[in-house]
């Protein structure tokens, strides 16, 4: 047992990717605590119903618009601008951020102006109340502040400076917290509580621009801006990749992240304000593990670009053995206890949202388990065939919905949306794992059959 586990603190790529997590998972720590805090005292301001409208349905509406028109900048620049830097091609990295950014940016203020077309249909036919409009409107601003969130993000991860996105975060819902419970003090209203989570989500965007500005400029040179786009390569490549992984979150916006807004749109708010509390306690089990996926796609894109397959099987195979641990003992812990602990933290009246989160805890305890199943098929090329997986049991999940859950309400939802992760997250992983020992095969292949020297 001592030589096994003395094996593990050798290993490299797995101390990398604990280092690097490590950064992420202290902020997550503290961010899940803020969070809860953020949400008892959000759920006591406002109650069921107004919290649902706010939590459940304009925050999520704004972020979901946003998904469905932006790019997912952040894994393109990880991919290209981290390749491009280990081969030393400078020039063509600072084209690569360029390009990322000014996408990214006009698609944001082109998702802001599609938000406030959108505001009175969203404000009368999900939240049900046509006066809530101008709190979409307001909130929609946090469209704006994002301008370039995904490729400032994409560069800090690229260039390993994760202890600095951990800070940003933490920042953000220090601030958050502290607004809302001022709030919660001086009894304010819905628009009091919408404006400290664009307030804290605004600060952290600032500082993420200012951070990534300076690391562009101590990694590509102080003129990198002035990189021309027109640089030879294979832009097909670049394109094909940067939309498959654009389609693949407008799929996971239909499919997975709008499920609080369909739970209030086909039943009430009051019951996405109970989903939402169910997903927020979730974050007990989820958060700690996020930051294991996007360090060990950095290093997982590194291991594959080298053709290192054993190292790359190894470090999936331990991971998944950390973040399986974590999950069977905190989601156990949980579902024992939170019967006790969602109306002792939120109030009685939220009590329901516990049979949510048991069945919730099936799916996210899965997808913890093997957090890096898209994160390899990225790696290897294979942007499209999550693409795929997702959208085919996220069709299905899709029809259950809407069959299902006007009649049985947010419990069925819950139910459902596990079976999405399950479905689609073990067929990734399956493919991925596939892949590997297809390659590894034909590496032992071709050193077989390679003369000697």
């Amino acid at each position: 047992m001592v030589k096994f586990l003395h094996s593990w603190r050798q290993d490299p790529l797995l101390s990398g990717v604990v280092k690097n997590s490590s950064y992420l998972f202290s902020s997550s720590a503290f961010s899940i605590v803020l969070g809860i805090l953020q949400g008892i005292f959000a759920a006591r301001l406002l109650g069921a119903t107004n919290y649902g409208v706010l939590a459940a349905t304009v925050i999520p509406f704004a972020s979901n618009v946003n998904r469905l028109l932006s790019f997912r900048m952040s894994e393109f620049v990880v991919k290209y601008l981290g390749q491009y830097l280990e081969e030393g091609k400078k020039e063509r990295a600072a084209s690569i951020v360029k390009a990322a950014g000014l996408v990214e940016a006009v698609t944001s203020i082109l998702a802001y102006l599609v938000m406030l077309a959108l505001t009175p249909l969203a404000a009368r036919l999900i939240a049900h109340n046509p006066t809530t409009a101008p709190i979409f409107a307001l909130y929609g601003l946090v469209l704006v502040t994002s301008i370039t969130y995904e490729t400032a993000t994409g560069v800090l991860q690229a260039t390993r400076r994760f202890n600095r996105i951990a800070q940003i975060n933490l920042t953000q819902n220090i601030v958050t917290v502290v607004m809302i419970f001022i709030a919660y003090v001086l009894k304010g209203d819905i628009y009091w509580v919408m404006l400290a989570y664009l307030a804290g989500k605004a600060l952290a965007c600032l500082v993420l621009y200012i951070t990534a500005l300076r690391q562009l400029g101590r990694e590509l040179g102080s003129g990198w801006f002035h990189a021309p786009l027109q640089l030879r390569g294979d832009w097909k490549e670049l394109s094909s990749f940067a939309v498959s992984t654009n389609l693949h979150a407008t799929v996971n916006l239909v499919v997975r992240d709008s499920e609080t807004l369909l739970v209030g749109a086909l039943r009430s708010t009051t019951e996405g304000g109970y989903f939402r509390i169910a997903l927020g306690v979730i974050n007990l089990v989820s958060l700690p593990i996020e930051p294991f996926i996007s360090t060990t796609y950095a290093e997982i894109s590194r291991t594959v670009a080298q053709k290192e397959w054993k190292l790359t099987r190894r470090l999936l195979k331990r991971v998944s053995a950390i973040t399986g641990l974590w999950t069977l003992v905190s989601g156990g812990a949980l579902a024992l206890t939170g019967y006790w602990l969602v109306p002792l933290l939120y109030g009685a009246e939220f009590r329901p949202a516990y049979p949510a989160l048991l069945l919730l805890l099936v799916g996210y305890g899965f997808a913890n388990f093997l957090n890096w199943n898209r994160s390899l098929l990225l790696a290897l090329g294979m942007p499209v065939f999550p693409l795929k997986v997702s959208a085919v049991v996220g069709s299905v999940k899709t029809v259950l919905t809407f069959l299902l859950v006007p009649g049985l309400g947010y419990v069925a939802e819950a139910a459902i949306l596990s079976g999405y992760f399950v479905g689609s997250i073990g067929t990734n992983a399956w493919r991925g794992w596939r892949e590997i020992e297809r390659k590894e095969r034909l590496a032992s292949l071709e050193e077989s059959y390679a003369p000697a020297e």
